[in-house]
């Protein structure tokens, strides 16, 4: 019997599984597909996750692999107001003073290598979670395949369809809008259109965030469209979209692109008796601002500590349950009301006018007084939540 099976391969999976075989728990990862997921997804490591590697060991490679940077650009299209302001304000609370842009793919890819390297750590690919079950001493995977795992704990990291989540039997509430956001990861220097590092273009029609996301030049473009235009047909759209975003011009590479259904959802409860759901399979939200996957990986970052406790050191399962509680009312109360008002912000200029004006405004106090920057940029911090063990 392992201590603890996870299922999903994404980030969330992978940094639990590593928080947990670091900490001396037995774990087996099964993930349905044959290779980590490498389609553009969040690209985003806001500076307050980065504590949270660092603790794992893996911060610097993050940084290695992918972009450090503390710039952003708010470009109101409309009236070609840009609204410029860096991250140097962070440094009167931590020595990260900086966010990472990576893609998602890469830093599952960091866990794992650092997972095959432990004896207490399996991963297997191409491994589907058929049905679950579970009594008071265990839980019991069925594969595809027939075969049975049993294992004292359950993470559920498998994603926004999540398996795990359907076998327990919670709802999954919330909506889906309307429209459809496309991410593109492209090779074109966005800098000689006026471009910084990390972009929010705000239109009611052409709202982008345009990032740089590696140091070979490659970066993420990522925009909307009616999810009523058929999707098979995405991919001949893109020129016409890049046509709004490459202004001057220019040569550029497509190097990968995914059009996918934006929702706002969250699960009934992220405890189920030995089982546990984090990351997509607990919540999902619209990705502007980049609050999915820090709210995912600090569920992580509080999961794993909380989980090993229980199993280590015989601490009480009730911890478990603070864990679930504190974790769905942050996303709950915090990361989906503040991924809504960025939506409406970028992607619909707030139907212009005074609404407008006032979020502008919001941007303009932020860029120039020190002070607010710093208490606006504390926002992801409060989407963090420590381990109910460590207190």
């Amino acid at each position: 019997m392992h201590d603890v099976i996870i299922v999903g391969g994404g980030p969330t999976g992978f940094v639990t599984a590593l928080g947990l075989a670091q900490s001396g728990v037995e774990v087996l990862l099964v993930e349905a597909e044959d290779a980590i997921n490498d389609a553009p997804r969040a690209a985003v490591y806001h500076w307050s996750m980065l504590d949270g590697l660092e603790r794992l060991g893996i911060r610097e490679e993050a940084e290695r692999i992918g972009f450090p940077k503390d710039d952003y650009l708010w470009w109101v299209r409309e009236t070609g107001e840009r609204i410029e302001y860096d991250l140097k304000v962070l440094s009167r609370v931590t020595r990260f003073n900086y966010n990472i842009n990576m893609g998602q793919d890469k830093l599952a890819a960091i866990a794992r290598a650092r997972l095959e390297a432990l004896p207490n750590a399996e991963i297997r690919f191409g491994t589907r979670l058929e049905r679950l079950e579970q009594d008071e001493s265990c839980v019991t995977l069925t594969l595809a395949n027939g075969e049975q795992l049993k294992a004292r704990y359950v993470v559920g990291a498998d994603g926004a369809g999540s398996t795990v989540r359907q076998q327990l039997g919670l709802t999954f509430d919330g909506f889906t809008w309307p429209e459809r956001f496309v991410a593109t990861n492209v090779y074109h220097d966005f800098t000689q259109d006026d471009y910084w590092q990390s972009n929010m273009v705000i239109d009611a029609k052409w709202g982008a965030v345009i990032v740089k996301i590696a140091r070979d030049g490659l970066w993420r473009c990522t925009y909307m469209e009616d999810a009523a235009l058929p999707i098979e047909s995405y991919a001949e759209r893109i020129p016409e979209a890049y046509r709004h975003f490459m202004h001057n011009g220019g040569e550029y590479r497509l190097d990968a692109a995914s059009p996918y259904v934006m929702h706002q959802r969250c699960a009934s409860s992220f405890r189920k008796g030995r089982v546990l759901l984090a990351g997509d399979s607990a919540h999902v939200t619209n990705p502007t601002g980049g609050f999915g996957l820090t709210t995912g990986l600090f569920d992580a970052y509080a999961l794993w500590p909380t989980l090993a406790a229980v199993i280590r050191d015989s601490a009480d399962e009730a911890l478990l349950d603070i864990w679930a509680e504190e974790r769905r009312a942050i996303f709950l109360d915090k990361t989906s009301p503040q991924a809504c008002v960025y939506k409406d912000f970028v992607f619909h200029a707030c139907g212009g006018g005074e609404k407008l004006e006032a979020a502008v405004e919001g941007m303009r106090a932020m860029a120039r007084d020190p002070e607010v920057r710093l208490e606006r940029l504390m926002f992801t911090k409060g989407l963090e939540t420590t381990s109910p063990a460590e207190r």
